[in-house]
């Protein structure tokens, strides 16, 4: 590690001189450890868990400079059960305020062979590459397969005050991938770099099951949070009184809990010209907002960088004041320094006006919101909205949401669709995010009484438990997640369809279930063939699916009632 400053450490990570031909860290001596370490459980106002285990390990190391100049580095490292963190701190000096960190040379060496998933910007598609292969700058998280089966994904934590990091091939080691910063970091002693996170398991369904460590790493939430309401939301995108006031009613009758009017409500929205505190769209903002509150439904409003940049401080009492929930955060810029502290900046803005936050469009988490629980979602991900393929979709849980909640935006009726619609319904449990985008293109009017709705309407958007049942990048994957008593299971497969087997161990023992099964059925009355079936099974049982190419299952677990015990059979071990 070694850091480049204006002023580098073991494993090449961070660097402090940009004057110097030789590296800061070149001349540290090595002069006490502290040792440390965490037993502690905690409660998230909300999250894919109810309880999150915090248990570390950890050591303090601490360096100063050979020339008695006073000049010092601390390494801090916690190693859990789930892999390991390390960051870097400079302490206070009387004569050295301020460091420029100008390149950040962490490298990580793997063995020959190891299988890598690449992503060349936020919302981008990836590829299957072995390191040698690297030509471009890839996204973080990186999840890497290993020869010998193992497998692990790099991250950041706590990013607030510090640029986007990516990776980059070594062209001077082999197997050998390095940290690329994206610019220059002013640092005021005392200071600290963001951790670097390791996960490593032993299937890569257990990296997304430990992602938790990467909350643990952040900062807990310090501020009174209770107004904060995860949900599931619905976009108006007629920009239109009276489709509006349709949108409340149809969440109003499918268990939905917000409308978002999205770009164009107060005018073209990349340019400074334009004012976000009136509306120009045709429609009677306060009329739908006092609407939506008698019948429980809150609005959301798209607000981009243009008019943040310039009115954020006056337009959040604003948007307080005419009782609007949350913002959409549009285009905004945060890679380099000085942005990516104004992002975090306007998201605690945003808490100070009780205003949940959902940041678009290339912006990645790294656990924020744990600090400030009101930053619901981001996207940072290339999702439904861009209608990627099935395979695609089967990579994501195992990188990209490893960082942590990702606004997918579900384009359930858009013909454009290149997976089934129970692959809709099933990625809506895989894709965790407390604000859940449903319908992205769609109107009430779309909705025909397919009963398969029932499954959003059933669904939370945050749990009491979360675990991954099965699957590999690129080729399947099924997640189950709790809340109170009932399960809900998604499945997904690649572009080639496969046959997949669960276990139903997740269940509760000695306790029957009530399984409402949603598959794909070309035969089935709707015009969006999904056939919806129901079985009685149990913690011992397996179940069997035939999943068609680019598609799914989506699975309902109810504790059943004596009724249902008469009215449905019990699931015998057939080919669903």
């Amino acid at each position: 590690m070694g850091l480049e400053l204006d002023n580098k450490v073991w494993e090449m990570a961070l660097a402090e001189d940009i004057q110097r031909k030789d590296k800061w860290y070149y001349d540290l001596i090595f002069r006490t450890v502290e040792y440390k370490n965490c037993r502690n459980n905690w409660q998230p106002l909300y999250g894919e868990r109810s309880l999150i285990a915090d248990n570390w390990n950890g050591a303090l190391l601490k360096f100063e400079k050979s020339n008695n100049s006073g000049y010092s580095m601390d390494i801090e490292i916690r190693v859990y059960n789930e892999g390991v963190a390390f960051r870097y701190l400079f302490p206070e000096h009387p004569n050295a305020i301020y460091h420029k960190v100008i390149a950040d040379d962490t490298e990580y060496t793997f063995e020959k062979g190891a299988q890598t998933w690449c992503a060349s910007w936020a919302q981008g598609t990836y590829k299957q590459l072995i390191i040698p292969e690297w030509t471009e700058i890839y996204e973080r998280p990186m999840t890497i397969g290993l020869p010998n089966g193992l497998w692990v994904s790099i991250t950041d934590a706590d990013v607030a005050d510090w640029c986007l990091s990516r990776f980059r091939k070594n062209i001077q080691k082999q197997n050998t991938i390095s940290t690329d910063m994206y610019d220059v970091v002013d640092v005021v002693t005392p200071g600290k770099t963001p951790w670097k996170a390791i996960l490593i398991a032993e299937t890569p369904g257990k990296l997304l099951d430990n992602n938790d460590m990467i909350l643990n790493l952040n900062q807990d939430c310090t501020l009174d949070f209770s107004w904060v309401k995860p949900g599931k939301i619905l976009r108006e995108t007629t920009l239109t009184t009276e489709n509006a006031i349709e949108c409340i009613d149809f969440c109003v009758e499918h268990n939905l809990q917000y409308i978002l009017f999205d770009g164009g409500w107060y005018g073209y929205a990349t340019t400074f010209q334009t004012d976000a505190s009136c509306v120009s769209a045709p429609v009677d903002l306060a009329k739908v907002i006092a609407y939506g509150k008698k019948r429980g439904i809150g609005v959301w409003l798209y607000v981009n960088q243009h008019a943040l940049q310039k009115h954020a401080k006056t337009l959040f009492p604003l948007y307080k004041e005419w009782g609007i929930v949350g913002l959409k955060f549009g285009f905004v810029q945060y890679a380099t320094h000085r942005w990516a502290v104004w992002m975090h900046d306007l998201v605690q803005l945003a808490a100070e006006n009780q205003l949940m936050v959902n940041i678009h469009d290339e912006y990645r988490p790294s656990g924020f919101s744990r600090t400030y629980p009101n930053l619901l979602t981001q996207e940072g991900i290339r999702g439904n909205e861009e209608f990627p393929d099935a395979t695609h979709n089967t990579i994501l849980p195992f990188t990209r949401l490893i960082s942590g909640a990702a606004d997918y935006t579900i384009c359930y009726y858009d013909k454009r669709l290149k997976t089934t619609h129970v692959h809709q319904l099933a990625a809506s449990v895989i894709f965790y995010s407390p604000l859940q985008t449903l319908f992205w293109y769609d109107k009430p009017s779309f909705y025909n009484n397919e009963p398969e709705i029932a499954f959003f309407e059933n669904l939370p958007t945050v749990f009491d438990d979360s675990t991954v049942l099965l699957g590999e990048p690129g080729k399947q994957v099924f997640m189950a997640r709790r809340k109170k008593d009932d399960w809900f299971v998604g499945g997904i497969t690649n572009n080639n369809g496969s046959n997949e087997i669960i276990t139903l161990d997740f269940l509760e023992p000695d306790k029957t279930y009530l399984a409402i099964v949603y598959t794909d059925d070309e035969n089935a009355r709707t015009s969006t063939h999904v056939k919806c079936t129901g079985f009685l099974t149990d913690s011992s049982q397996q179940m069997k699916f035939k999943l068609k190419p680019s598609g799914g299952v989506a699975i309902h677990f109810v504790p059943v009632t004596r009724g249902e015990r008469i009215k449905y059979k019990k699931y015998k071990g057939q080919w669903l």
